[in-house]
């Protein structure tokens, strides 16, 4: 982006920790038009270090909320104080980035709407997961037709060193694998499609940890006659491929962030049947005998090379925004994605599935 016709805004920061370094970072590159001039945050140990990058360390949040040279406040606190926070940015009169999950319910999310509402201000949140290459690339190949209609779309995010010691352990605080990675990979399926989603099914386990969850299991059924399987694990030494569609021509799969993967279709109908049951690894079976491999084509895929998939993203739509354009990440959609996650603990508290209009 071209900034030196734009307006450059002031950024205000209230949480210095890991995801606003990473902002941070980014901003500094001076690819858009927002300038960090300040910092608020609990922890003296941070406040130096935004003075030790040339940063103003307000002494308290009103302080920070009180510069009228503010423009855009970036809330990166814990989950559970957002809502307070955001609303108090609102009030004073700037804009608001939030960081995910943008509230811990959907009434405090639609309170912090309504705020925004009431003082004509730009509310919208950080769901920067929306230009991964993996995702991009999913979601254009399955879009192009290439698999025909998808009615299967898994999404896993794997690892097997558990979780960070910090927020994401204390249930208060808003941790858990659901509203820290649970929140993107819902995102993604619901900015995809406009289908309602009609079922909520969710297991969730602690297995290394007692207050929240590290793994889940999610299953969504669409209006459209999708379903989406979404896991999250911290337990796994074995990775399941990063995404894996069904189609009614064919099968995508996409192994890993690098966005290596391919496409496997049928080029021909393979209807014709021996009548003996020929010799298989699969045991005497016709049905799982495999396939004539004349009869499909692969198609490698690769990463897009057009997808800016960092932060840059996020904060264009945002200054589009005040400026008088349109939100591309809005309050609205990330009403849907925490309605949906709702249901998802709903689900996991009681066994059951929870049947929904979200």
């Amino acid at each position: 982006m071209n900034t030196t016709d734009k307006k450059t805004y002031n950024l205000g920061i209230i949480g210095f920790g890991g995801m606003a370094g990473h902002h941070c970072t980014q901003l500094l590159k001076g690819n858009v038009p927002v300038k960090i001039r300040g910092v608020f945050d609990l922890k003296e140990e941070r406040l130096q270090a935004a003075r030790d990058k040339g940063f103003i360390a307000y002494p308290s949040r009103k302080a920070l909320l009180s510069d009228p040279d503010i423009d855009i406040v970036l809330v990166a606190t814990t989950n559970d104080s957002h809502a307070e926070i955001v609303k108090d940015a609102l009030r004073h009169g700037k804009h608001v980035l939030c960081e995910k999950p943008a509230a811990m319910s959907s009434e405090e999310l639609l309170d912090m709407m309504a705020v925004a509402k009431e003082c004509g201000k730009v509310f919208t949140i950080d769901q920067n997961r929306r230009v991964n290459k993996d995702f991009v690339l999913m979601r254009r190949s399955v879009e192009s037709g290439l698999i025909g209609k998808p009615y299967v779309i898994e999404s896993r995010v794997e690892g097997s060193r558990g979780m960070p010691e910090g927020w994401r352990c204390i249930k208060e605080l808003g941790g858990g694998m659901m509203l820290d990675w649970g929140v993107h990979l819902i995102d993604q399926i619901l900015y995809m499609s406009d289908a309602r989603v009609t079922d909520v099914y969710c297991k969730m386990y602690s297995i290394n940890y007692t207050d929240v969850e590290d793994n889940f299991r999610l299953t969504l059924t669409m209006s459209d006659g999708l379903t989406a399987h979404i896991e999250v694990s911290t337990n796994n030494f074995i990775m399941h491929p990063r995404w894996y569609v069904l189609g009614t021509g064919g099968t995508l799969q996409i192994d890993d962030w690098s966005c290596n993967g391919r496409i496997v279709r049928p080029t021909k109908s393979q209807s014709e049947w021996s009548t003996e049951i020929a010799p298989d690894r699969s045991g005497p079976s016709k049905t799982m005998a495999k396939r004539d491999p004349s009869t499909v084509e692969t198609i490698e895929l690769s990463a897009p090379t057009d997808v800016t998939d960092n932060l840059d993203p996020t904060y264009v739509q945002l200054v589009n925004a005040i400026e008088g354009g349109e939100l591309s990440i809005t309050p609205e959609q990330a009403l849907r994605t925490t309605k949906v996650m709702e249901a998802a603990f709903e689900s996991a508290r009681t066994g059951n599935a929870v049947h929904t209009d979200i």
